[in-house]
Parts: C-alpha cells; sequence; structure tokens
C-alpha cells in the first residue's frame, strides 16, 4: 500500500535527479540532449506522481479511500491543464 510520505519521498528523488542532471550539463558531463530527454521523462513522472497525490487527498476529502487513487497514464494527466 503506497503512502503520500512514499508519493512525496518520490517526488523529492525526482526533483533532485533533476538538479543533479542540470548540474552536470553545466560541468559538460552530459549532453543537452541527453539532458532534455531526461528531463521530460522527470517532468512526465512528476506530473503523475503530483495527479496521484492530488487524487488520494481529494479521495480523503470526500470520505473516499485513497487506495482506490491510481497512477494514470501520462497523455491523461497532461491534458488536464489544457
Amino acid at each position: 500500500m503506497v503512502q503520500d510520505s512514499d508519493i512525496l519521498a518520490r517526488i523529492n528523488d525526482l526533483i533532485d535527479e533533476e538538479h543533479t542532471l542540470r548540474r552536470k550539463l553545466a560541468e559538460g558531463d552530459v549532453s543537452s540532449e541527453d539532458e532534455n530527454d531526461r528531463i521530460v521523462t522527470l517532468e512526465r513522472a512528476l506530473d503523475q506522481c503530483w495527479d496521484l497525490l492530488r487524487q488520494r487527498r481529494a479521495r480523503r476529502e470526500f470520505g473516499e479511500d485513497p487506495d482506490e487513487a491510481g497512477v494514470r497514464p501520462i497523455d491523461e494527466v497532461e491534458t488536464y491543464g489544457q
């Protein structure tokens, strides 16, 4: 069973990886193409994590089981802001 704290830890890990990647780019340890590719992947994973966390909080707020929330496909998550 996933807890909110697990999701938040994953979000922090992804953010840390993003910062490390940007530092490596600045230091010339990674190409901009590789950095861009990985950043896209990280941003998508972050979007999914935040979406899952919002789902869980909404379910809890309305008396529903937060464990029934699930990770949605990235194409579904990315269309919410549009």
